[in-house]
């Protein structure tokens, strides 16, 4: 399954209500979610032990429109706009976190 995040993970509860309930499978970060695979935020721990369960990705253009496509974590993904429908296309079931 992906898992679709979009709100910023610090002042949201998707992500981490995403991280109790969700069973092991990807997620797409994008919009305000991006800063959340970026080295150094708040949370970076968390996500770095996220890769345990889930193949993380990052949409790039929206790291781009932010200023931040320079400090991806390690092991983050990025994929643009085809690589989100190739996601998507490739997994039975997606659950956007709003």
């Amino acid at each position: 399954m992906l898992h679709i995040i979009n709100r910023s993970v610090l002042g949201n509860a998707a992500f981490d209500s995403c991280l109790r309930v969700a069973a092991p499978g990807e997620i797409l970060l994008i919009e305000d979610a991006v800063y959340a695979a970026t080295k150094g935020n708040a949370l970076e721990g968390k996500v770095r032990e996220m890769q345990n369960r889930f193949k993380i990705h990052v949409l790039m253009p929206d790291l781009e429109a932010r200023g931040l496509a320079d400090r991806v974590i390690d092991g983050v993904s990025p994929v643009d706009y085809g690589g989100f429908v190739d996601l998507v296309a490739a997994n039975k079931n997606c659950q956007s976190w709003l």
